[in-house]
């Protein structure tokens, strides 16, 4: 009965407009990656790491694991053409050593550093009770919907809906089959885990979020963590 986080580092990070991609650059004298793949390490319940990462990046990225100290860490595979090709290449490898039928793969994006441990917890909790669990904050903005990209007269109500965030986890097997099943239904460029199981019918639940589980995508974003860091107000981060 493992619990497997999967780390998806393959993007290049364009909107950053750095020239590496932003799952490496140093914050604190410490690489995003790292920062997220800690949060792992320190998991009493976590197993084992695995990470999708860039071609050309592999080496960097052991290197860092041996200097920071994520002894979990098993496995690095290559990216795909996109998220859900990237996503498939690591179930698939970890499929390779985990595949009993209460395995878990915990699904996280690199970019997430700010990870918490009861986020990790309660994603294992809800997995292991009703299948899957899909890490979602209440949506407290005001939604408008928008046809040409530059005005409105519709607005959509927000009682209903969640934002997602990762964790996305699921037992090994069924994601393995899920990922078979949507490649035979041509489905090939689904978004996010999540949107793949709701293309395909499959009912989804819900895992408590927090606003503080920043993904960093623009520079904005990283302003916004090392803030956070600065404050260093919660336990994990002591």
């Amino acid at each position: 009965m493992a619990n497997i986080a999967l780390i998806i580092a393959g993007g290049v990070g364009a909107r950053m407009g750095q020239d590496i991609p932003k799952q490496f650059i140093n914050v604190n004298d410490k690489p995003v990656i790292i920062y997220t793949l800690e949060a792992f390490q320190r998991h009493s319940d976590i197993d084992a790491i695995e990470v999708v990462c860039l071609d050309g990046w592999h080496d960097v990225l052991n290197a860092y694991a041996k200097q920071f100290g994520i002894a979990k860490l098993e496995n690095i595979v290559s990216g795909g053409l996109n998220g859900q090709d990237s996503i498939r290449n690591g179930i698939l490898d970890i499929y390779k050593r985990y595949n009993s039928d209460d395995d878990i793969v915990l699904i996280h994006d690199a970019i997430r550093p700010m990870i918490l441990p009861e986020i990790i917890s309660d994603n294992i909790k809800i997995c292991r009770k009703y299948g899957n669990a899909i890490t979602v904050v209440p949506c407290t903005a005001a939604m408008l919907k928008t046809y040409d990209s530059i005005s409105t007269e519709e607005q959509v109500a927000r009682d209903n809906l969640k934002i997602t965030q990762t964790p996305q986890s699921f037992f090994i097997k069924d994601i393995v089959n899920t990922h078979k099943e949507a490649l035979e239904k041509g489905i090939t460029n689904s978004v996010a885990s999540c949107t793949l199981y709701i293309e395909l019918g499959k009912k989804l639940y819900m895992s408590k979020g927090s606003e503080k589980n920043l993904k960093l995508t623009t520079t904005e974003d990283i302003e916004i963590f090392k803030a956070l860091l600065q404050a260093k107000k919660d336990e994990w981060m002591h």
